[in-house]
């Protein structure tokens, strides 16, 4: 093999999925000659000494590559290279101009005094102790997490989530490794099992060892409940655990002679077998631990279930049936006059279905509203309010999302929290990140009206309805034609379904509704009717176009021209490109580099900052993907870059929410919490809404066109729906109402 050695001058292409990277290296022994490289890394940064091990290829498409097999970082050996690696934005308290400084005073010594004697930083204008301190300790820091990385590496495994592991488990990542490598599938999030066993076959664990039998089992109800299921049948757990075990030995396999079945025992190139019967035993154990527990589904069949996800569906289910059961103080026999009353005073008038809903509300424990856009589930909400306020009762409001609970406020005028404030999510002393209000400590409320519920995971409103205190009225509102959530459980569905609670529907579009285009055309997509496209002067379009490319462009002129100049639309805060898919030439990561290219282009007066090989620029929309509690920022919640510091590393963003906007600031090892969006998938942009929503409707995104996807979109926009592609697309959309079954006994146990 080949090696080459120099400076990291650009990234070029990087995959957070499969840790690809695609970078140009400034050769130290050719004066800078650059040349393209290709391989498997984690997070660099421009800036870095590497030495790569590999291949010169020749690519179809882009020519001569140097293909990586094995690499390291280096320390730089000249002081060009020694100052890109300081102003690379790894060390915090450094960028160029210190970088600077400190070659001039200590030269090529300058990684061995940061190292140590780091006191003497001080001896630099502009660096006092406490700064000199912070140097050090994040050399410290990135000389760990490379040792993590190339422990990672030397057993053959992609390091790309060598970050997270570091974040997670500090100084001991290596010790946990070696110890017991499938935890990192149980514990760190990102780490699926395959990266786990691969290092675990790396290190010599048995092919059929019951850690790795157990910990597949724990992973594939994890992976279930990320795709919306809430059990898994055993019988399919079991098939799944013996293909996954399988599927990692692939070349090292072969069936046993004998009968084939489904019981047909399976070996590795050494002996060692994977059975059902194995898999059955570590079931067992798992739940004699009570970290699963068995059950039977309304077909009788045996279901396993991941112990959160068993206790939220038998509580929530006990919790609701306490509720509706629970006698209540009722109201004098006045209540309709005293509604009538209230919308005469707010000129209200409400259709038969929602004075039904309302008065149900009055005289039930739990009272279930949904209905599409415009069908007036706002006035519902406003008249309870004034409703249980006349009766001098208690009222608060929530919604899952920070978005959806700032559209709340605003729509009732009436202070609404997201359900992790209301629960006061906090983190407590030898629990950590945890519900302050529960059973023993329930919320302070005789009426509680939830909006949104159809984005509500199990766990979560499992967790809401333990804090809500014996006879206070619940009101679930949300439209269960939306997507369901992103995690476990078809809550809002499920209820309806079951029958065991009072559900009004709403079905009356108002007449100021009708007038809106993106109004009527949900509902006609919603009954699996083609929409109105292109009427004059309304506020629905559709633009033909095959080609994704043209798609593509297309979408960027809108965004950057087109739409400002139409209805004066800030393209950054009031314009948002929806996409079902996040690959393709139309898919979420490529909308969303085209439009960051022209929306907020690249400028020497601009800071930015390098992560993964992509670029976040101050006024840059980005999303959070993960839920950060300490940070009180959750998965979903988009804002704006405010500020870069490339001194410090760090960047803020602003997020708004119902107190205003919040500032929140990341450093370097946690920007993979962050991605770009001025496009998001249909998914994230739940409990939402936008003045203008762009989507693509292609072909290449079949496998997700369906009707409650597209509707879902449609329901985001507020003042116009752009659409372009091609009718077939659509017409596949409105055709596809099969609604993917998500494994969940709710509606059962509440009619049981």
């Amino acid at each position: 093999m080949e090696v080459l050695e120099g400076i990291l001058e650009r990234i070029t292409f990087y995959s957070e999925d499969t840790s690809y990277l695609v970078g140009s290296l400034s050769r130290s022994d050719r004066k800078g000659e650059r040349v393209t490289f290709v391989g498997y890394f984690p997070r660099l940064q421009e800036g870095e000494t590497l030495r790569l091990k590999g291949e010169w290829k020749i690519h179809p498409r882009y020519g001569k590559q140097f293909r990586v097999e094995e690499w390291e970082s280096v320390t730089p050996a000249t002081q060009k290279g020694l100052k890109s690696f300081l102003s690379s934005g790894l060390i915090k308290g450094v960028g160029s101009h210190t970088a600077g400084l400190l070659i001039d005073r200590f030269g090529m010594e300058t990684l061995e005094i940061i190292e140590g004697e780091p006191g003497r930083l001080v001896e630099i204008s502009g660096i006092g102790p406490k700064r000199a301190a912070l140097i050090h300790q994040s050399y410290e820091r990135h000389k760990e997490i490379k040792e993590v990385m190339i422990f990672l590496q030397s057993h053959g495994v992609s390091t790309s989530l060598a970050v997270r592991l570091f974040k997670f488990y500090g100084q001991q990542a290596i010790a946990v490794l070696q110890e017991n490598p499938y935890r990192l599938a149980e514990e760190v999030y990102g780490v699926g099992f395959i990266t786990a066993d691969r290092v675990a076959r790396q290190l010599g664990l048995p092919f059929n060892s019951p850690q790795r039998v157990r910990a597949a089992v724990l992973f594939l109800l994890q992976q279930a409940a990320g795709e919306g299921h809430v059990y898994l049948p055993a019988e399919e757990l079991r098939e799944k655990v013996v293909e996954l075990l399988l599927q990692r030995e692939a070349n090292e396999t072969r069936p046993t002679t004998g009968e084939r079945g489904k019981d047909e025992h399976r070996q590795g190139l050494s002996g060692e077998e994977i059975s059902p019967e194995l898999v059955t035993a570590q079931v067992e154990q798992l739940a004699a631990d009570r970290l699963v527990f068995m059950d039977q589904d309304r077909e009788g069949r045996e279901i396993v279930y991941a112990a959160p996800f068993y206790h939220a569906e038998k509580g929530a289910a006990r919790k609701l049936k306490e509720l509706i059961n629970r006698q209540l103080v009722l109201f004098a026999p006045e209540e309709e006059s005293v509604v009538q009353e209230i919308l005469q005073k707010e000129k209200i008038e409400l259709a038969p279905e929602q004075a039904e809903a309302v008065s149900g509300a009055l005289r039930h424990g739990v009272m279930v509203i949904t209905g599409g856009p415009g069908t007036g589930k706002t006035t519902t909400i406003k008249t309870l309010i004034s409703l249980f306020r006349h009766y001098k009762l208690k009222v608060q409001l929530a919604a899952p999302t920070g978005r959806a609970a700032k559209r709340m406020t605003e729509a009732t005028g009436m202070e609404a929290r997201t359900v992790h404030r209301l629960l006061e999510y906090s983190f407590e002393e030898g629990r950590g990140f945890c519900f302050q209000r529960n059973e023993e400590n329930p919320l302070p409320a005789q009426a509680l009206i939830v909006d949104e519920v159809s984005m509500m995971d199990l766990v979560l409103f499992y967790n809401l309805l333990k804090a809500v205190p014996p006879g206070c009225r619940l009101v679930l509102v949300g439209d269960v034609d939306q997507l369901p959530s992103v995690g476990a459980g078809n809550v809002l569905r499920d209820i309806i379904q079951s029958g065991a609670l009072p559900c009004v529907r709403l079905n009356t579009i108002f007449r100021q509704a009708r007038e809106s285009m993106i109004v009527v055309n949900a509902h006609r997509v919603n009954t699996g009717e083609f929409p109105y496209l292109n009427k004059r002067q309304k506020d629905f379009f559709f633009i033909k176009e095959e080609d994704p490319e043209k798609v593509a462009a297309t979408i960027v002129e809108l965004c950057r021209e087109r739409l400002p100049r139409f209805g004066s639309y800030d393209p950054r805060e009031e314009i948002q490109v929806l996409t079902p898919m996040r690959k393709t030439p139309v898919g979420v990561e490529r909308m969303n580099y085209l439009l960051q290219q022209q929306l907020n282009p690249p400028s020497p007066h601009k800071a930015e900052i390098y992560s993964g090989g992509f670029a976040f620029r101050a006024g840059d929309k980005v999303m959070q993907i993960r839920n950060n509690y300490e940070k009180e920022v959750f998965n979903g919640d988009m804002g704006r870059i405010t500020r870069i510091d490339g001194e410090e590393g760090e960047l803020w963003v602003s997020f708004p929410d119902v107190y205003g906007a919040r500032e929140v600031t990341y450093d370097l090892l946690e920007l993979d919490e962050l991605v770009l969006s001025y496009a998001v998938s249909v998914h994230k942009s739940q409990g939402s809404e936008y003045p203008v929503v762009v989507m693509p409707l292609v072909t290449q995104h079949y496998i997700l066109l369906q009707r409650n996807l597209l509707y879902t979109a449609i329901t985001r926009a507020k003042n116009m729906v752009v659409l372009i592609g091609t009718r077939k697309a659509l017409a596949i959309a409105i055709g596809n109402n099969k609604v993917e079954r998500r494994y969940s006994e709710l509606a059962r146990r509440l009619r049981e």
